[in-house]
């Protein structure tokens, strides 16, 4: 078997990019990319090393086009006239390797069209770079700070950028509320000319384990909507109640009720009964009528049953599963409270 070494694969990858940028110009120069992103933060949290990339735009599913991370590895924003590719190829240097400077610096160089690109990364370690053609829309502009880097094109005022940055190192918080921190104060000082469409934050782990569904801490977007930032801050609070519901559940399986508890008791303080749909509610009333602590249990099922009166259905269906004893009598007092 022959293993290529990693100088030699960035050479391969290069010779790719040098491959791709061309024939991406030619399919501009026959139908012109619009420009896909507006503003976007690239950035490394330097307690926790967690690493994430956030943006908003006046274009459908902004997210799925812009946005690149990979735990352990980097983060990448690819904007502009946006050339994705950007995306893949400088997550793979960083991981052969290449800081985000080089990794950035190499792919802009072989590109024909870096002219019309706005580009950011973020390395594992916090090192930062950012490119802003000069032909990008204007007001279009970066700026890049310790371990973090801002950049923004058709800005309605060319104070966007600093107010981000500004925003993003005054902040307090884990790397998501200072990453929605950023994308807030960027449409408070007019944001994209044309309005808003789109939001998304992805944000990794320091760590790669291989399990992406493990290293992916958030990763979130909001595909079309009057305003996604707003939108986007409610799904990661929402997603921070359901991670908490997750964490409940492992500890259940496990069978450290009192752990299980603190970790319901954690996501209902993040969301009311009514956005979850009651869901936190019903599953704490679960866990106590499971360890025969049934009065306790019952206000927390009459919470979820007022949201919809099927989570009572649900309940005889969980003996069977090891979730509550098998007993008929418990099963109908705890169907019953909701009449009560």
């Amino acid at each position: 078997m022959c293993h290529l070494g990693a100088n030699v694969r960035v050479s391969l990858l290069l010779a790719t990019a040098a491959a791709v940028f061309p024939a991406t110009a030619v399919a501009q120069r026959i139908s012109p990319r619009r420009p896909v992103a507006t503003y976007s933060i690239v950035a490394r949290d330097s307690v926790t090393g967690e690493i994430g990339v956030a943006v908003q735009s006046h274009w459908f599913s902004v997210g799925s086009i812009v946005t690149w991370a990979e735990a352990g590895v980097g983060a990448v924003a690819t904007q502009s006239f946006v050339e994705p590719s950007y995306g893949p190829l400088g997550l793979e240097l960083m991981r052969l390797g290449r800081s985000a400077p080089q990794a950035l610096a190499a792919l802009v160089s072989t590109d024909t069209d870096e002219a019309v690109r706005q580009v950011a990364m973020v390395d594992a370690s916090g090192q930062v770079a950012a490119h802003t053609g000069s032909r990008a829309i204007q007001a279009a502009g970066q700026h890049t700070g310790s371990q973090y880097s801002v950049q923004a094109n058709l800005m309605e005022n060319a104070s966007v950028w600093g107010a981000m940055a500004q925003a993003y190192e005054d902040s307090e918080g884990d790397l998501a509320e200072r990453l929605l921190a950023a994308l807030e104060a960027a449409q408070a000082e007019g944001g994209d000319i044309r309005g808003r469409q789109s939001a998304a934050i992805l944000i990794v782990s320091p760590e790669n384990t291989g399990r992406p569904w493990v290293d992916r801490l958030f990763d979130l977007r909001v595909e079309d909507h009057a305003t996604p930032v707003v939108e986007l801050r409610r799904l990661v609070t929402l997603q921070r109640a359901y991670r908490k519901l997750n964490e409940g559940d492992e500890w259940v399986t496990q069978g450290d009720i009192p752990k299980a508890m603190e970790a319901y008791q954690a996501a209902m303080a993040f969301v009311s009964d009514a956005d979850i749909n009651g869901e936190a509610a019903f599953w704490v009333g679960v866990t106590l009528a499971s360890i025969d602590r049934v009065e306790e249990a019952i206000p927390y099922l009459r919470r979820a049953y007022a949201q919809d009166a099927n989570w009572a259905k649900l309940i005889p269906r969980l003996p069977a599963s090891g979730l509550l004893p098998a007993d008929d009598a418990l099963v109908s007092r705890l169907v019953s409270s909701m009449q009560e």
